[in-house]
């Protein structure tokens, strides 16, 4: 079980490292964009909607990263005062009656709209714009994938760590 979590942590933790560098073209991207306007006065419609598109995937293919490495925003008033115990109790019913259900919600919601623009391959409704509006869309269903793997890891982490012995020192958890 330790196997499988490690091996679906390390899709999230790829993602982000690939999330990363998709940041930093985002970044050098949004400077040309900036420089050619007030510099030369000129832009492409192409290039602004690039930013869009990575805007989009550095936060939709982040967040199972974000999960990863504890980065989400938790009210953690009584989380960060359990002990491993406790904590794993609460990342275990965590996934499994807020995180997965969410997810799967997220997916079922977006199928038939990412469907449709797969359909008709939806492209950019400006002059000049991308072509991929259907694969922007994709990223619906790739998020709560991604997010459900991960949470399918924190789960089986924490059932791990119920099946331990209980130590005396926990005994409180």
């Amino acid at each position: 079980m330790l196997e499988i979590s490690q091996k679906l942590s390390r899709l999230a933790e790829k993602t982000g490292q690939l999330i990363a560098w998709a940041t930093l073209l985002m970044v050098l991207i949004t400077f040309a964009i900036v420089l050619l306007r007030y510099g030369f006065d000129s832009g492409w419609i192409a290039m602004q909607e690039s930013v869009t598109y990575l805007h989009a995937l550095v936060f939709m293919l982040g967040a199972a990263y974000t999960l990863k490495n504890n980065g989400h925003v938790r009210v953690d008033i009584f989380y960060q005062k359990f002990g491993p115990r406790g904590r794993a109790w609460v990342d275990l019913l965590g996934s499994l009656l807020l995180l997965m259900p969410v997810c799967l919600f997220i997916f079922w919601a977006s199928w038939n709209y990412v469907a449709d623009a797969w359909a008709v391959q939806e492209g950019s409704p400006e002059a000049g714009g991308l072509p991929g509006v259907y694969l922007l869309k994709s990223l619906l269903l790739f998020m709560p994938a991604l997010l459900l793997l991960q949470g399918l890891a924190q789960f089986l982490s924490a059932l791990e760590i119920l099946r331990q012995p209980i130590l005396s020192n926990e005994a409180g958890d």
